[in-house]
């Protein structure tokens, strides 16, 4: 008996530890406070001139900040230029970016056939300074004349302003795109007739439903391992996911359409506090209480809520809706079953050994080689997308922490050490990343 308290001390140890370096590398992804998004551009035709009214973030332009290398302004070499802007009156900045217009029109390209068409700027609105630790709302309205005869165009600006959604709008069938940042529209027919079919829509829309939970998900992938670590079993949580995905595609649509409207400021806390409640639900649980799927699907409806305010910040084409719409709601779900399976394959091993209350050194051996490649990928990616490594840093922390408390649980040798070792403190630690972000997001 004594031996048997010392080993789970010195378990709870090491995973006090690991959960430490996590908590130090995730408690601060959710609250990406310069967070890099496209540009919303917006086409109309009046005689012969072409307007464009974009909505973006003007510090970022002003600043110079290649946004296809980073995916959080902090991130950048020009963090600090971006700060200074953003503390400016809007007065200001208005000014600030009519000066630097002209430049940065040198990077944005309207052809008419092989003609380049020379723009110039209308007006610019940026809001009240507000709250620092998020974007400002800007918008800016430029122009260019078209030469007679002009039946089409293509639009696209270079790769260091960012990713933008160009919409066509006053025609039947309308143009409408996610355009890379430096890539070039299709050619856009002015009359109309441009819409893209159902299914090049509902495919364009699965990648961003995916990478809304892996890798800039975090909160959401830590749900769904909440979900995960209830129990060994199948069951369970194919009852728990779901229940997530009915509520979560309810509420994604019906925020969508403008049905239901809540703010963030509301709806992010109780994301995080729906999460911290599934962690320490499993520290007291063993399986499936008759409420607890009543309760996920509560919490399914708040996540498809904060699913909504990404298709929000990228807007959905009108004539194409139900098709990006289900094509976003399937690339989330692809995401979810993603996280599951990477759990599933990561805790297989140590399930297996903590049923038969065996210790095997070659599992405890490819778990830590696991751990080593899981950090070691990170190398690669600062290096050739050193954007990303803000993203993917706390996806790949999760990772490894999880592939760490398994090496322990395969050195036991100790029946049901997998839900002592692995499943447990994993919720502990959930569950106090989850409690902060709902400090955070209310208090500070």
């Amino acid at each position: 008996m004594r031996n048997s308290f010392f080993v789970v001390l010195r378990v709870w140890v090491l995973a006090l530890l690991s959960s430490v370096m996590l908590f130090a590398i995730t408690v601060p992804s959710p609250a990406r406070a310069h967070e890099v998004v496209p540009a919303i551009v917006d086409l109309s035709q009046d005689g012969d001139t072409l307007t464009f009214q974009v909505s973006a973030t003007l510090e970022t332009m002003l600043a110079g900040i290649d946004l296809t290398a980073v995916s959080d302004t902090d991130d950048a070499p020009q963090a600090n230029e971006y700060d200074r802007l953003r503390a400016l009156p809007p007065g200001d900045i208005e000014a600030a970016f009519t000066r630097a217009f002209s430049d940065i029109a040198d990077g944005m390209t309207v052809m008419a056939g092989d003609q380049r068409l020379a723009l110039r700027l209308n007006d610019v609105t940026a809001d009240p300074v507000g709250d620092l630790d998020i974007p400002r709302d800007s918008t800016f309205t430029f122009s260019a004349t078209l030469p007679d005869g002009a039946e089409s165009v293509t639009v696209g600006w270079e790769r260091e302003l960012g990713a933008l959604v160009l919409r066509q709008q006053g025609v039947n069938e309308p143009y409408d795109a996610y355009l890379q940042g430096g890539e070039t529209s299709d050619n856009i027919m002015l009359s109309g007739g441009n819409a893209r079919s159902a299914a090049v829509t509902f495919f364009s829309y699965i990648p961003t439903g995916f990478d809304h939970i892996v890798p800039l998900g975090l909160d959401h992938i830590l749900f769904v391992l909440g979900l995960f670590f209830l129990s060994t079993r199948l069951k369970p949580l194919l009852w728990q996911v779901s229940a997530f995905t009915l509520a979560h595609t309810i509420t994604l649509a019906l925020a969508a359409l403008g049905y239901v409207t809540v703010p963030g400021s509301i709806v992010e806390p109780l994301i995080a506090l729906s999460i911290a409640y599934v962690a320490i639900e499993n520290l007291f649980s063993r399986g499936l209480s008759p409420w607890r799927p009543v309760i996920i699907f509560g919490f399914g409806l708040l996540h498809g809520l904060g699913f909504a305010s990404v298709l929000a910040e990228f807007g959905l084409p009108q004539g194409q809706f139900v098709p990006a719409l289900i094509g976003f709601n399937i690339g989330v779900e692809i995401g979810q079953l993603c996280v599951i399976a990477v759990a599933f394959l990561c805790v297989y091993k140590a399930q297996e050994y903590s049923v038969t209350a065996t210790r095997s050194i070659p599992a405890v051996v490819g778990y830590l080689a696991a751990v080593v490649v899981v950090m070691a990928l990170l190398i690669p990616v600062a290096a050739f997308a050193p954007g990303w490594t803000g993203d993917l840093m706390p996806v790949m922390a999760t990772l490894a922490v999880l592939l760490g408390l398994c090496a322990v649980s395969v050195n036991v040798g100790r029946y049901d050490s997998y839900t002592d070792i692995v499943a447990q403190p994993a919720s502990v630690l959930i569950a106090v990343v989850a409690i902060y972000w709902v400090i955070e997001r209310v208090f500070l």
